[in-house]
């Protein structure tokens, strides 16, 4: 269908006033703030094609009003068609292929909402549905560390509005297949808003259309888009853009929409873009997408990796390494979650700890070795051991994140991290290089054009490990990812001879090797079982890992950590 009759009949629904939904209100079912796991067996049949999206974003109420046409390819036969939608958006009506549906033909009391399709479709058939609906959406507390709508004011009491869904999935404000392989083919975007007020979204902006009454409808198209990384915001922003020339001859528009007033600030932000993608493009390879844009649009919440079009909530905070943190770690996810998705949360680590591992890199890139090594120790506090990374398991995006559900939490984060350090110095740069490269595109020679997104998992990356290599380093991944514990390094001294043994969780033969310096020489110790020893003249100066390779365990860390929490108790109790 065209926008433009979509546009019309948005334009034409009654607002009723209302009241205004507090934070975290309404409530969301136990179907709608889940996001990944198990597949439903219906939706395990469909390929989801095209979603052509329609939204009326409505400040003044705090409603979302929105006309979905989705497109799909059956694999196997289908007589119901199964989509995610949040039930505080109720549908108003539902078409397949362009005829109307009577309203006893779906339900959705719980978030998964269910068409009875007027007919069988066929294996290879197709099928599109048309649902209208709307409501006020759930509004988040605290984004993005919990989900919802944030509507809010800028500092001179406009309206500005974002979306955030990456916990809770995109059924928070449009029906889709909310779980990671769940990903369309093409996304159409037509985003209705008040007048003054502009929409910054995913992928190419195919033009704005004025409306009568004053209101505008920017319209925007993506590709195999993230489905957590479609996003609304909406905003009287301003803009800076630009364009970068890739070192793979390709050339890609750059865009910065900000808030009235910010110009010097914004202009500073947007002058991180080009190192940050020569970094990218050189350690990596070429950026993924390219062919639409490298987006970043300021949002009334910290952040969040949505696809060419990032949000950035870190209000120009200075660092002592000399970037924003923020607009990195988001725009490495780019590469690593949207490029690169896991096909199951269980693997969440690695979109996390590879955007987490890639700023110590850039540090490193922009001034060497001591802040790779300053920037690496900060991350080293933050690691917890409490829970396994991976458990194996279809799980949801929450039984990862939250510790409270089994899952390993912040670990993704800074243990993913500091385990492709050690990884690194393991099989050294250029091999870790080649193994990055081919998780993230599927192939060792990408160039523009010749790669689209993928999915990937642990087992898989392991695999790549080995194809690099040429050896089964499946002891560090059994150790790193499976086990909670860390390794522990026992040194045994005699006046002559330095000994070492590794002490693995649950026994296991742990063979990493150990440097060692003694004097100003340093050594690599073999462990082959596990176990190594050298020599050392007496009375030399002996330290082990001098260069702070290994991820291991630490008692100093360990007693830091207790003392850190007892005093966050403390004060927490004193407040």
């Amino acid at each position: 269908m065209s926008r433009y009759p979509i546009a019309a009949a948005l334009a034409c629904v009654a607002l009723t006033a209302a009241s205004l939904p507090e934070k975290g209100k309404p409530p969301l079912s136990a179907q709608t703030q889940k996001s990944g796991g198990p597949i439903d067996p219906d939706q395990a049949r469909l390929r989801f094609d095209a979603a052509d999206l329609a939204f009326d974003v409505l400040p003044d109420t705090e409603t979302l009003r929105g006309v979905a046409t989705l497109s799909f390819t059956a694999k196997a036969p289908l007589e119901r068609l199964v989509v995610d939608l949040d039930p505080n958006l109720p549908v108003d009506a539902i078409a397949i292929d362009g005829a109307a549906l009577p309203a006893s033909a779906w339900r959705n009391p719980e978030g998964k909402l269910s068409i009875t399709l007027p007919r069988s479709i066929a294996t290879g058939g197709t099928v599109t549905a048309q649902i209208r609906y709307g409501g006020q959406p759930h509004v988040a507390v605290k984004a993005p560390w919990d989900d919802g709508m944030v509507w809010a004011k800028t500092p001179s009491g406009e309206p500005w509005f974002a979306t955030t869904a990456e916990a809770s999935g995109c059924d928070l404000f449009w029906p889709c297949l909310d779980f990671p392989t769940g990903e369309p083919g093409v996304v159409t975007l037509h985003i209705t808003v008040p007048k003054g007020l502009k929409a910054p979204s995913n992928g190419i902006l195919l033009g704005v259309d004025p409306l009568p009454d004053g209101r505008t409808t920017w319209n925007w198209r993506v590709k195999r888009p993230n489905t957590y990384g479609i996003a609304l915001t909406v905003g009287p922003y301003e803009e800076i853009s630009g364009s970068y020339k890739s070192r793979y001859g390709n050339t890609i528009p750059l865009f910065y929409w900000y808030l009235p007033g910010e110009a010097d600030k914004a202009r500073a932000l947007f002058d991180e873009f080009a190192p940050t993608l020569d970094f990218f493009e050189g350690e990596i390879g070429p950026y993924p997408f390219a062919d639409e844009k490298l987006g970043v649009v300021e949002t009334p919440h910290k952040g969040m990796e949505h696809q060419t079009i990032n949000a950035y909530g870190n209000g120009y905070a200075k660092a002592p390494e000399g970037f924003d943190w923020l607009f990195h770690h988001e725009f490495a996810h780019e590469y690593f979650g949207n490029q690169m998705t896991v096909a199951n949360w269980d693997d969440y680590w690695l979109h996390e700890g590879y955007a987490s591992y890639m700023q110590p890199l850039y540090g490193r890139w922009r001034e060497g070795n001591a802040r790779y090594a300053t920037m690496l120790a900060d991350q080293r506090k933050s690691i917890a051991n409490l829970r396994p990374v991976i458990s194996g398991k279809l799980r949801s995006e929450d039984e990862v994140y939250d510790l409270a559900k089994g899952g390993p939490g912040q670990d993704i984060y800074y243990k993913g991290s500091w385990m492709l350090h050690t990884l690194r110095g393991l099989i050294g740069d250029r091999a870790f290089k080649g193994v990055t490269r081919l998780a993230v595109y599927g192939r060792s020679d990408p160039r523009p054009g010749n790669f689209v997104p993928r999915y990937t998992s642990s087992e898989e990356y392991e695999r790549i490990v080995r194809r690099v290599t040429g050896k089964d380093y499946g002891w560090f991944f059994d150790v790193y990812l499976r086990q909670a514990a860390l390794p522990d390094l026992i040194e045994t001294r005699t006046p002559r001879r330095l000994s070492l043994r590794w002490d693995a969780p649950g026994g296991r033969v742990f063979p990493m090797p150990v440097e060692v310096q003694v004097g100003g020489r340093t050594v690599r110790v073999p462990m082959t079982g596990g176990t190594g020893s050298l020599p050392i003249p007496k009375g030399a100066h002996v330290i082990i890992d001098p260069d702070a390779r290994l991820l291991r365990r630490s008692a100093a860390m360990e007693a830091f950590q207790a003392w850190r929490d007892a005093q966050a108790r403390t004060t927490k109790s004193a407040n």
